[in-house]
């Protein structure tokens, strides 16, 4: 019998149970004025039917090519949310929905805290893995594993705490037997690339850069002071505290790999050039709205290895915007100490968005330099330094960032663009691709 055949059969016997009984639940319930239970039997049998209706939608055929299939890639957490939704902090207590994967690249999405442990989150997968037709024998010793698109593997200890906030941009949790460990890959869509026209030729570079500068913002006012002092005094102790601050780090690392990944997409050479004069001009729009985080990440993007190799492409370049990115790249010179980045934060007002590694590198700095105690005193010195880096951090959210409302379709198109970056953040095949556009004895 097809489909369609048993379909047609079930909807039958409703409806002839339908007739059968219409009159009798009209007298029940003139004669009760409470809800008949009748009714009650005859909603449920209904339902059955049409349970019955779904179940035999589709056929073993139908399952076995779904197993088949390569499932498509489910972001992580922070992508969740509505991402034209105002970004809200995180805290360890709230509930998100996340995709572990099995060695065979099939998933299973579990709903658990941020904060929860990796037992926790594999005993909740060996729950669903016990209901899925695709794991028909139930794994034994099981261990969480991320996977990198690289292939890089780490093992995560049973007692780890918000592994999800760990995670880079196109790494994924893998769930599997100790043996299987060596067999893990990356998912197919994170190891091979498709060349051509990216969204960005159809967007103009003030857009773009206002959506970069009002998501960094975002990003920025749901860190905690506190979430900086707790990534740095206390590491992985306690994890699952500054994970607002490792949203910021990773988004900072999204943008350079994007900025890569744009450029070395595009197989024509003339507009690669006009992508690489936009990605400046988006970087001094940036640096004009004080966004100092993706301006940065900009100019480090296009210092990527891959991409300052494209001689064809930077010759093409007008002389005018070399001489601008030189520039940038001078503010970005590590020389000194950021020698010219300190120069030019100082001479900012708020609000601003400042370069969120180097803000860790400095409280890291003064936490190893300096002891927290001498002997049983307590180095208030020390205590007193960091104060004052907390209070520079919360003077340069003192003011509200001026948000843009515009509606339209376009402007709406942008923002999920930039919410939503696609990129390659394997440095291999980036190189890769780079050679591939102008080779070596080009």
């Amino acid at each position: 019998m097809s489909i369609a055949e048993r379909k047609q059969a079930v909807l039958n016997v409703a409806f002839r149970y339908l007739d059968t009984y219409r009159e009798l639940l009209q007298e029940e319930g003139e004669r009760s004025n409470s809800f008949p239970k009748c009714v009650v039997l005859f909603y449920y049998v209904l339902f059955y039917f049409i349970l019955c209706l779904f179940v035999f939608s589709s056929t073993d055929e139908e399952k076995e090519s779904r197993k088949k299939q390569v499932r498509p890639l489910f972001r992580h957490f922070r992508r969740i949310d509505a991402c034209l939704q105002p970004r809200e902090a995180f805290r360890g207590s709230d509930e998100i929905f996340c995709r572990v994967y099995t060695p065979d690249h099939s998933y299973v999405t579990i709903r658990s805290r941020l904060s929860c442990r990796v037992g926790e989150i594999l005993a909740l997968v060996r729950e669903k893995l016990q209901y899925s037709e695709d794991q028909p024998v139930l794994p034994g010793n099981l261990i969480l594993v991320a996977v990198t698109s690289a292939g890089e593997k780490a093992v995560f200890r049973p007692s780890d705490e918000a592994v999800f906030t760990t995670l880079g941009v196109n790494t994924h949790l893998f769930a599997c037997e100790p043996s299987e460990l060596e067999s893990l890959l990356p998912l197919p869509e994170e190891i091979h690339w498709t060349p051509g026209d990216s969204k960005l030729h159809d967007m103009s570079a003030e857009e773009v850069a206002n959506q970069l500068v009002v998501f960094d913002w975002e990003l920025f006012s749901c860190v905690h002071e506190v979430e900086f002092v707790c990534y740095v005094f206390h590491g992985e102790q306690s994890r699952w505290r500054p994970l607002n601050l490792e949203l910021v780090l990773q988004r900072c690392s999204e943008v350079q790999h994007w900025v890569a990944t744009e450029i070395l997409q595009c197989q024509s050479l003339p507009k690669r050039i006009q992508l690489l004069r936009k990605f400046i001009k988006i970087a001094a729009l940036c640096k004009q709205q004080q966004d100092l985080l993706s301006f940065l990440a900009v100019v480090l993007g296009l210092d990527n290895p891959a991409i300052s190799r494209l001689r064809l492409t930077w010759e093409g370049l007008p002389g005018k915007f070399r001489k601008q990115f030189q520039q940038f790249e001078g503010i970005a010179d590590p020389s000194r100490n950021h020698k010219s980045y300190r120069d030019q934060i100082i001479s900012l007002r708020p609000p601003l968005i400042p370069f969120t590694p180097l803000l860790l590198k400095d409280l890291t700095f003064l936490h190893e330099s300096c002891k927290t105690f001498h002997g049983e005193l307590v180095n208030f010195e020390k205590m007193h330094k960091v104060a004052e880096m907390v209070r520079t951090i919360r003077r340069y959210r003192s003011s509200q960032l001026a948000v843009d409302t515009e509606t339209s379709p376009s402007h709406l198109q942008t923002k999920a663009y930039v919410r939503q970056l696609q990129v390659i953040d394997n440095q291999n095949l980036l190189f890769d691709m780079s050679c591939k556009l102008e080779p070596k004895d080009t």
